[in-house]
């Protein structure tokens, strides 16, 4: 089974596995068509993480997080000491970090593949190629940006056919680039050719070019790292380490609602949002504090996940009032200094699949180029992300240097969060991921609490209405039943905005012998299986 957001990108998932390639292969394919149907929110000019559950019960993570050029410095968004606003530093060179999702997909591919590299390639070749229809919602998101006016190339490649009903997106530069990458592997993207136009595209942006140099490619390296596991009820819940915030911040979560008796609420009942609202609050407050990328900064994640420390923030949640404010905590070993930390949220451009192969492999992975159209710079037929602008734009939090400022050869926090949930055996339950920014872990949250506690099936928790605390607001998905009981959160204390919540939750989860998938709505995506 295969779910992802756009119907192309399934049939060449299950195409792949047709032929007799692995869950690995076919998230491949499944990516680099991605990369051509849904552009603005991934493709191979960004990154991603990738969480691989074997049949055999081993699972995995894959960090092909982007990184910074070592000439970054910590004031990089910075302009006479003060951080300078997130929408004027994105459509910029400075903004743009190594990619690191094509070394992530080779290095998964060695560990695992069982099909030639090469092969899976293919349907996306073809597509780009010969051409599709225009996705409804490349044609209204190039359509909305009006940052695009800036950007010739990009302008050209999306935004003048969108204009034209049944128009054809074709995109044979990304085709010629992907028969490179499919004919000498992983390395002709980090030098060579396509290395080189990605340097000088992104160093010829004026103003604030890139600094970054061939060498910062050459020197990129996809990580393994040891997924984050942890209780919740009967469950195991795992998901991607720091520097994705992702797995810390949903196992914080999970662990402060434990005490609360979620199953006897309705689903998606205000009384039971309004407490994975405020844990959610507790969480990104800890998150903002703590959480970098630990080649670089002391993560206390035992700390933060100390039964005792999440005990006493858990005893934080009024079901009856709403915090005032949110602050960190003082997990043990964390750093002294500054607690007082607004959390930072805005909607970022990503994209999650799940696929499942009849062995029982499992592959949950989630890939961005950050926000819509990243940096909005195409080089070689793909868009190059604005990661780097995931970086914390002040470099000092109080009195000590922020854990997610930027530095030579850093990654970016990330909130990423594909998540596989094992039952008391370590069977396989589900896999779930989404699209959008910070509030990812609020709809991964959603999902999990539906399934797990409301015992929902995986669409019925997908279709579930959306929230998310962004800041001091919780927001609530217009149009829906959440948003017409704003009062009643009104009435608990919460500053509330009523806004679009365009998640992107595919996942599946084991059903008896076979699978059952789930897609989310609000895209154009679809689960289906052979």
């Amino acid at each position: 089974m295969v779910s992802a957001a756009h119907p192309l990108a399934v049939e060449a998932g299950l195409e792949i596995l047709r032929r007799g390639g692995g869950a690995l292969d076919a998230a491949i394919a499944v990516q680099l068509v991605l990369g051509f149907v849904e552009a603005p929110e991934t493709g191979i000019g960004g990154g991603g993480f990738l969480l691989f559950r074997r049949a055999d019960g081993v699972l995995e993570l894959f960090d092909g997080r982007e990184t910074a050029p070592a000439a970054a410095t910590p004031d990089r968004f910075t302009v006479l000491g003060r951080p300078v606003p997130a929408a004027l530093a994105v459509p910029t060179g400075r903004a743009v970090g190594v990619p690191g999702l094509v070394a992530m997909l080779a290095q998964a591919h060695d560990r695992h593949g069982r099909l030639p590299w090469a092969e899976l390639f293919e349907p996306a070749i073809h597509l780009a190629e010969s051409g599709v229809p225009m996705p409804d919602r490349l044609r209204r998101e190039s359509l909305a940006d009006g940052s695009l006016r800036l950007f010739a190339d990009t302008r050209q490649a999306f935004r003048a056919p969108a204009r034209v009903a049944g128009s054809e997106l074709l995109n044979r530069e990304y085709a010629d680039t992907l028969r490179t990458l499919a004919a000498h592997g992983a390395d002709a993207f980090y030098q060579g050719e396509i290395a080189e136009l990605l340097v000088e595209r992104a160093r010829a942006r004026r103003p604030w070019p890139s600094d970054l140099e061939a060498a910062d490619l050459r020197g990129y390296t996809a990580l393994e790292r040891e997924p984050l596991c942890g209780p919740y009820r009967r469950w195991t819940v795992c998901g991607p380490p720091p520097p994705s915030s992702g797995g810390l911040a949903l196992l914080q979560i999970l662990a402060m609602v434990e005490r609360f008796p979620l199953a006897e609420f309705e689903p998606g009942a205000a009384a039971a949002v309004h407490l994975l609202a405020e844990a959610h609050r507790l969480a990104f407050a800890d998150r903002e504090a703590y959480v970098g990328d630990p080649a670089f900064v002391v993560v206390p994640l035992q700390g933060l996940l100390d039964p005792g420390y999440l005990g006493a923030r858990s005893a934080l949640i009024d079901p009856a009032r709403a915090l005032r404010r949110a602050l960190p905590g003082r997990p043990p070993g964390a750093p002294g200094g500054e607690l007082a930390v607004p959390p930072r949220t805005r909607d970022g451009g990503t994209s999650h699949f799940t696929v499942a192969d009849a062995e029982g492999n499992v592959v949950a992975l989630t890939s961005s180029i950050e926000a819509p159209f990243g940096s909005r710079m195409t080089s070689a037929g793909f868009l190059l992300n604005n990661q780097l602008a995931d970086f914390s734009f002040a470099p000092r939090l109080g009195d000590r240097p922020h854990a997610n400022a930027v530095a030579p050869g850093k990654r970016p926090r990330s909130s990423m969060t594909p998540v596989v949930v094992l039952d008391e055996n370590g069977e396989f339950v589900l896999a779930i991921g989404s699209r959008g920014g910070p509030r990812i872990i609020a709809y991964v949250l959603k999902v999990l609490v539906g399934t797990l506690d409301w015992d929902l099936d995986i669409q019925d928790a997908i279709d579930l209405p959306n929230f998310a605390h962004a800041g001091d607001r919780l927001e609530l998905e217009a149009g829906t039943r959440l948003a017409a009981r704003r009062a009643e959160f009104e009435a608990l204390g919460h500053r509330v905005r009523v806004t679009e919540l365009t998640s992107g939750l595919h996942g599946i989860a084991r059903d008896g012998a076979g699978w059952r998938g789930g897609a989310d709505p609000r895209l154009e995506g679809v689960a289906r299986g052979d």
